[in-house]
């Protein structure tokens, strides 16, 4: 048995200007950025959240086209992504803590490490 729920909105941006792309969807979401941010990696920038529960939304410096992709938190990343796999999706890559997928209808998603407060009460549970 297993948990997962939808964690967040990640805005890909293929730009050379992360600050100004940040910026930009900070200004058209009405969004803050987080000023504890503090990533790990260089091309993501948080914005704040009004609730502890609540999505996360970031954006993500990438090579590749733009686009937005969810993540999907799990408290078993394997399971999770095993189940996923079951309804049709394909693993594409492991990528330190978290894995890509694509969806049978083509688009990229990633299953993350659980981590929104209300994980434990609310998330859907897998058997």
């Amino acid at each position: 048995m297993h948990k997962s729920q939808l964690a967040g909105f990640i805005i890909d941006c293929k730009t050379e200007d992360l600050d100004a792309a940040a910026d930009f969807w900070a200004a058209a979401l009405g969004f803050k950025r987080d000023p504890a941010d503090t990533p790990a990696h260089t091309n993501y920038v948080h914005f704040e959240k009004n609730d502890p529960n609540g999505l996360h939304i970031e954006v993500q410096q990438v090579n590749h086209d733009s686009r937005v992709h969810i993540d999907i938190e799990s408290d078993d990343i394997e399971a999770e992504v095993a189940r996923l796999e079951k309804l049709g999706a394909k693993r594409l890559k492991k990528i330190e803590t978290w894995v890509v997928m694509e969806a049978p209808t083509g688009q990229r998603f990633c299953v993350v490490r659980a981590k929104r407060g209300n994980f434990a009460k609310e998330a859907n549970v897998w058997k």
